[in-house]
Formats: C-alpha cells, structure tokens, sequence
C-alpha cells in the first residue's frame, strides 16, 4: 500500500529525540482554534511523564492547524513537531504521526492519541500510564466525554452514538476508537504497516479495524475511566439525518471489520451474513423496547439503524461521513 507523503512543517528549538517517555500524536484538518486548545490543555498535564507532541496537518494546501500551531512549537512552549500529512484522510494523517515518531524518536515507551475536537483532562497522560501500567495492558482506551452545545436537550447524553463503550476501569476485549489512546511502543514495532488501512480513509473505522487487528495479535487492552477528554459537539451532529448515518455507519465498520476478522475462517463470511441478518430481524423489537425505555425515537431506532447498516455493509455500500469532514 501507498506509504504516506510527509514533511517538517517546523521542529521545536533544539529538540532532542531521546529522553522522552510519551509521544502525542494530533492529528487536524482545518479547526485552528480547536487545535491550540488541544496544544493547551496538552500544555496543563499534571504528570511526571515526559513527552512531546507531534501535530499532523492533513490539509496541506491551506495548512490553517500547521500554521496555528507553528509560533506555539517555534517558541519552545511545546516540545515536539508540526508534520504535513499530504494525502488526505484520516488514516494516511494517523499513520504518518506515527511513523514520524517511530523513525525519529528513538526511545519512547508509548504513543499517545487526542483529536483536535477534544481537550484533555489534567490527569489524561498519567492516568493512561497508570492504568497500562497496572494491567500490564498494551493499548489502552479511555472517555471521550461529549460537550453539547448550550440548550441542547438533555436526552442525547444517554444517545448511543455519544456514550462511551465502557463505565469502568480495567482490561476489556475490544478497543474501538483512536480518539483517546495509549499504545506501547512495541505494538507499533510489531504491527504491519500501514497502521490505519487507507481502505478506511473516509468512512472511519480505520481505528477499529487496527484495534481489532492488535486483539487478534495478542495484545492487551485495557479501559481507563478517570483519563477524561471532552470533545465538542457541534450542532450539526445533533441534526437526526448525521445521527442516522452515524449509527449506519457504526454497522457498516462492524461488517467490514468482521468479515476481515474472519477472513481465514470456514463459512466465515456465512457467519458474518448470519449474524447481520439475525441484528436485522430482532432490531425492531429492541427499537420498541428502547423506546419504552428512553422514550426518544433517535434512541429507539439506534438499534435499527445499526442492523440496517450492517447489511448495507454486506452489499459493500458505505457513507462516506469523512469525505467532507467540514461538514461532518
């Protein structure tokens, strides 16, 4: 597969790249405000862990996160490096965060992973460390804490699509989001490249599918509750048509992510197509008893759409939600 185009947009001054325990990676597209929040409350961990932060702008042509940024690692307030990642999607933008703190770090125990939506709790680096620590856990996932807009009803805290997959701290058996990781260096070392699979690109799910990948492998993985980020909502992503492909696409990637899981396994893809029939035909009743429950049709029907987006998946139609991702 196609190797990502990278290059230095600035380094910190007389950046040395040893001695560093954790390196950050951030990935952006065109959210220049958000992202010198993110570089903030990197800025305000409250740990003894050393790290430095590599910022991957995947617009290299208006280049607005690598321009925001620059003054921010010019001035030595933050340690660490401004990449352009020049083939656009999100798994080309991850994959060369990581393979630049792979070629040019040399002695980092973990990777670190925070959007440019999202903003860190004080004790998020050090709270993942510990929880990898104390679990002996390769990976380790955490909370992305949603922050909806002012009046927004209080109904979509409890929306599937919003909640995190797990409550409380300790190892668990799926991983499903980059949003808010700690990966060992180790992994990186022994995974194929590339990480993210570009197939993913637009649709997401590129995370899931390495995640799901490093299960398989034997890795570890672990849940940290108290490493909180918060990641803004904005209104657009309350509108009931982004919700629904939302959900769709949260089927989709399970298909997809199935069908590779089980790729080598007799009847595999029967048993994938099973399942996802089977999701389909007890969809309407969960959706009904759902809405006994919650009593708000956006979080009855998550179920349906979920079933529906799995056959979509089986008949290879995808949403491509991150094609625009300024619409997203």
């Amino acid at each position: 597969m196609t190797e990502p185009a990278i290059s230095i947009a600035c380094q910190s001054p007389g950046l040395d790249a040893s001695g560093f325990d954790v390196i950050v990676t951030l990935p952006t597209f065109r959210r220049p405000g958000q992202l010198l929040e993110t570089l903030r409350s990197l800025k305000n961990q409250e740990t003894a862990l050393r790290f430095a932060v590599i910022v991957m702008d995947n617009d290299a042509e208006r280049r607005e996160g690598a321009t925001a940024a620059l003054p921010v690692f010019q001035s030595g307030e933050m340690k660490g490096l401004v990449i352009l990642a020049h083939q656009r999607g999100n798994c080309f933008a991850y994959n060369a965060g990581w393979e630049t703190a792979m070629s040019r770090f040399s002695d980092f125990s973990h990777i670190a992973v925070i959007d440019d939506d999202e903003i860190a709790s004080p004790a998020w680096l050090a709270s993942l460390a510990a929880t990898a620590e104390r679990y002996h856990a390769d990976i380790v996932g955490g909370p992305q804490i949603p922050v909806f807009p002012e009046g927004a009803d209080s109904r979509w805290r409890d929306h599937p699509v919003f909640l995190p997959p797990y409550e409380a701290t300790g190892p668990v058996q799926a991983l499903y989001s980059s949003g808010n990781l700690l990966i060992a260096r180790d992994v990186l070392a022994r995974m194929p490249k590339p990480y993210l699979d570009p197939q993913f690109n637009f649709i997401g799910g590129g995370d899931s599918d390495f995640l799901s990948r490093c299960k398989i492998s034997g890795m570890r993985l672990a849940w940290c509750a108290e490493a909180e980020i918060h990641e803004a909502v904005p209104e657009r992503r309350l509108e009931a048509d982004w919700v629904r492909a939302r959900a769709q696409r949260n089927g989709m990637i399970s298909t997809l992510v199935e069908q590779r899981k089980r790729a080598n396994e007799p009847l595999g893809r029967i048993r994938v197509l099973s399942k996802s029939l089977a999701l389909l035909a007890a969809a309407p009743l969960r959706s009904l008893v759902r809405l006994g429950q919650a009593q708000s049709m956006s979080i009855a029907s998550y179920p349906l759409h979920v079933a529906i987006g799995r056959v979509m998946g089986e008949l290879g139609m995808f949403h491509e939600q991150y094609r625009q991702p300024e619409k997203n």
